[in-house]
């Protein structure tokens, strides 16, 4: 079974990951929503820009982590948590705002998944998503190279399975297109600053390097990070300035149901 994800290790970089959530919430085209809901809400963050943006809603955050949730509490007392995945979760009322902010990629079968999403969206509502696609990104790549080349191969054999590539732009439009009366989806790829490949490494280890570091022992997991790292210099020259720049591309979908 899988650990928990470490809140304090997702928050190491919060501005960072808190503004593809403010980029994609700058586009959604409500004024007053009764209901909105943070699917996959993590610590708190992007919760706390929706009950920013219309504090007059109900806010209503949903995450599977109990860490995550019991930081985001403590961010947001005055919003709702609970645990439910977003694979299955069902609203007692349909949301005017369903924001999904860098979770649906762990979640499978997209064709299937996104029209049951829309059914959790209220008549003229939004469904507004934001996905990491950046599974081709050297951060990314070498995670899966480093597994298959070494003694601790057999334990991650099943790790790079814990993503696929997301579908086509195409294919997302076709899936919300006939329920909905204007469906955008567009690409950003963000280029980070960060302080060297260590803090690359402390960057993917509160997301995707999870899989990988999860099955090892602690001497396994220093020994797979070396090779990580080595396999990452190439491709992250220092600036000048002596920072490297980690780019990030993300997908996003804005959809609003018809009402």
């Amino acid at each position: 079974m899988a650990k928990d994800w470490n809140a304090a290790l997702y928050l190491k970089f919060e501005d960072e990951r808190t503004r593809p959530s403010r980029d994609l919430l700058a586009q959604v085209p409500l004024e007053a929503p009764g209901l909105c809901v943070d699917l996959g809400c993590g610590p708190g963050n992007s919760t706390e820009l929706l009950a920013e943006r219309f504090p007059a809603a109900a806010v209503v955050g949903l995450d599977t982590s109990p860490d995550m949730l019991a930081s985001a509490r403590t961010r947001l007392p005055q919003a709702q948590f609970r645990q439910d995945d977003a694979a299955t979760f069902t609203l007692e009322r349909p949301a005017d705002l369903l924001f999904a902010n860098a979770v649906l990629q762990w979640v499978p079968d997209h064709a299937s998944l996104f029209p049951r999403l829309l059914t959790q969206v209220a008549p003229g509502g939004v469904l507004a998503v934001q996905m990491p696609d950046n599974l081709d990104e050297p951060s990314h790549a070498a995670m899966r190279a480093a597994a298959l080349d070494g003694p601790w191969s057999h334990k991650l054999a099943a790790a790079a399975a814990a993503r696929t590539a997301l579908p086509s732009v195409g294919t997302y439009y076709d899936l919300l297109a006939p329920d909905c009366a204007r469906v955008e989806v567009w690409h950003t790829i963000y280029r980070h600053p960060l302080e060297g490949i260590p803090a690359i490494i402390e960057w993917v280890k509160g997301t995707g390097l999870r899989p990988f570091l999860d099955p090892l022992d602690a001497q396994e997991r220093a020994g797979y990070l070396e090779a990580y790292a080595a396999r990452l210099a190439p491709h992250y020259p220092r600036q000048v300035d002596g920072k490297v720049l980690l780019a990030f591309p993300r997908l996003f979908i804005l959809a609003r149901k018809k009402g």
